[in-house]
């Protein structure tokens, strides 16, 4: 099991490569970088390879595909995930690896939009969509993390196997973040430096489709670990719409104590069922989603035991 592994996820970056696994080899000299490749189309690997890094391949498309290929293969007892663009600075990965290591966090979180971000990024739709993204996490699972969509994170042995990677693209740091929020696991924010990408080396990350992707995961997942609240609010807006149209029905029969529009009714009828149906399923949902959390706390139960048996 390594101490400390590094994580580079790949797509056509020859033109930063280089320069990442250097940086990184130089700030963590006892770490282990693997970079890993997904279907590059110019000298990514070549490169990555001459400065001294692991190299391996995921050949299904997208961020996160490779992420889980990295987390099933890779034993450390720290991991370092960071861009393969050079957006980051690796003189902050000791201070990161360190929380991990020495002070129990699972998940550290380096945070941009604290720092440079806004003012580096030149992409002004990118700096919208990461604070509409921050914003609804925070407020939907009460929490306040820093920086939601950061690709420079640390984390412990036990968070990455236990993790369940169901994202395939660039929705998996929002993933990441609401698993550790909603598991009740320790996060930490090192505020670190952002720089814009070099001229020549371009973004993968498409701001409106993407965009919309991670919003469409904020929601599926919020469903998912708090079904009480999503369902609830639901019920509400259904129990809203049936008052609606039944409040002209209601007046109708106070004046000629006569139903004239029984579809309607009919409609208010079903849409309060719907309603109603909604509340109980959050409530069975609700009751799931805590024994999926007993669940989650056993199996994190093992794993820290078997990482502590290696050390």
């Amino acid at each position: 099991m390594d101490k400390i592994a590094v994580l580079i996820p790949c797509y056509n970056e020859e033109k930063t490569i280089a320069k990442v696994v250097r940086d990184a080899k130089q700030a963590l000299p006892e770490a282990v970088v693997y970079v890993y490749d997904n279907n590059s189309r110019d000298r990514t690997v070549e490169l990555a390879k001459e400065a001294g890094a692991v190299i391996r391949h995921e050949y299904m498309q997208g961020k996160g595909n490779v992420m889980r290929r990295m987390f099933r293969e890779i034993e450390a007892e720290c991991y370092i995930m960071v861009d393969g663009d050079d957006t980051y600075p690796m003189e902050y990965a000791r201070e990161m690896a360190d929380k991990v290591l020495n002070h129990n966090a699972d998940m550290v979180v380096g945070d941009r939009l604290s720092s440079t971000y806004f003012t580096e990024n030149k992409r002004p739709f990118h700096n919208f969509g990461n604070t509409i993204v921050r914003s609804s996490i925070n407020r939907l699972f009460k929490c306040e993390i820093k920086d939601i969509m950061t690709g420079y994170r640390a984390f412990s042995y036990g968070f990455v196997k236990t993790f369940p990677v169901l994202s395939t693209g660039f929705e998996i740091e929002t993933e990441m973040t609401i698993h550790a929020v909603y598991n009740n696991m320790q996060i930490e924010n090192v505020i670190v430096d952002y720089r814009d990408r070099p001229e020549g080396s371009e973004s993968k990350l498409n701001t409106f489709s993407d965009g919309f992707k991670v919003l469409h995961t904020i929601l599926k997942l919020y469903r998912d670990y708090k079904p009480m609240g999503f369902f609830s609010v639901c019920s509400v807006i259904l129990t809203v719409i049936a008052v609606i149209l039944f409040i002209p029905i209601l007046f109708a029969y106070f004046e000629t104590g006569l139903v004239l529009r029984f579809p309607t009714l009919f409609v208010c009828g079903f849409i309060g069922l719907a309603a109603v149906q909604s509340l109980f399923a959050g409530l069975i949902l609700s009751n799931m989603a805590l024994k999926n959390r007993r669940d989650f706390e056993y199996r994190l139960t093992l794993v820290t035991r078997r990482v502590n048996k290696t050390e």
